[in-house]
């Protein structure tokens, strides 16, 4: 088995409200091992994106704060960090894709002048290696007549190539980790099956761990090796990608999977889709059991009153739910 590079220990990452104290992320455990891609799953607002923008100590103070938890990055506990010491790892070691690049690159500057300032900064290289590395990134990541785009403004590139470039400034300091968050959501099907293929690629070249967030069960099974489902700020179950398409074993994974469109083998369309009943709680909200209760249709009495565990029921296949465990009443 690979060793980590990211351990997460009971992490509470939550932000202050006219409402209330919204619990964003709620005791979560985690681990990415090296080479390998993890997939974090959930609706919106589950916790995702707090959960990557909390490793990256990137959560917006005040209203939001990590109130406790420990992040160990190759063997360094990043919330012992000063932001001084952060930052020279963030953008260089720990790199982030975020869901729409054109709210992430600046208007202003051209993309070629970004990239370069991420290599000058963390890689104190000069101006003309920095730009002849931007040059052969842009081209690695699949740019064509990389030097005239590396010249052009983030409006001047379509949708696939601005995700592209962002692509290139995420490895552009060989990362051990990239959190990419749903990188292909704004994008059409073929160019979103172009930069699957494209992170894999580069994965397997550069020998990276990655994340990738996603609320598309089809995306990550197409490339992860394990799987986080996440729920109302918690992980509700975690197994590797092949076992937990084979055997979920939370009402709530399984609800996920039967919303999955399917197609019988003349071609027609299967089963009707099965949606899930019920909304999240609010963000506000405490259950006193666990969270998913009031939407789970195999819910026993004991549920409601206290919060599972997330607990090992098989090699490698952790559940948090009273009905998995084996629980009667």
């Amino acid at each position: 088995m690979n060793p980590a590079v990211l351990r997460i220990k009971n992490l509470r990452t939550q932000f202050h409200t006219d409402e209330g104290i919204v619990h964003a992320v709620d005791g979560i455990d985690l681990t990415v091992r090296q080479g390998t891609v993890l997939g974090l799953v959930g609706e919106s607002g589950s916790g995702k994106s707090v959960t990557a923008l909390s490793v990256m100590r990137l959560i917006p103070q005040p209203p939001g704060r990590i109130v406790s938890g420990e992040i160990w990055f190759n063997g360094t506990d990043l919330m012992t960090l000063k932001e001084t010491e952060m930052q020279a790892i963030r953008g260089k070691r720990i790199a982030m894709i975020f869901q729409e690049p054109m709210t992430s690159l600046n208007p202003v500057f051209t993309v070629g002048n970004q990239i370069s300032e991420m290599l000058r900064l963390h890689l104190k290289l000069s101006r003309k290696d920095a730009r002849d590395r931007t040059i052969e990134l842009l081209e690695l990541v699949g740019i064509p007549s990389a030097d005239q785009r590396a010249k052009e403004y983030p409006h001047q590139l379509s949708g696939g190539m601005r995700q592209r470039v962002m692509i290139a400034m995420a490895i552009s300091c060989d990362p051990d980790l990239i959190f990419a968050d749903e990188p292909t959501t704004a994008l059409d099907v073929t160019i979103q099956a172009q930069i699957l293929v494209l992170l894999e690629e580069l994965r397997e070249r550069l020998g990276m761990s990655l994340v990738l967030i996603s609320h598309d069960l089809g995306v990550i099974a197409e490339v992860a090796h394990e799987v986080a489902i996440m729920y109302a700020g918690r992980i509700v179950e975690e197994a590797s990608t092949e076992e937990l398409f084979a055997q979920p074993l939370h009402p709530y994974t399984q609800g996920l999977l039967a919303s999955l469109p399917r197609f019988d083998k003349t071609g027609g369309r299967g089963e009707r889709l099965r949606a899930i009943p019920g909304t999240v709680p609010k963000w506000t909200e405490q259950l006193p059991g666990c969270k998913f209760t009031p939407r789970c249709g195999i819910a026993i009495p004991h549920c409601g009153l206290e919060e599972p565990p997330l607990k090992e029921v098989r090699p490698g296949h952790r559940v948090r739910c009273w009905v998995a465990f084996g629980e009667k009443s």
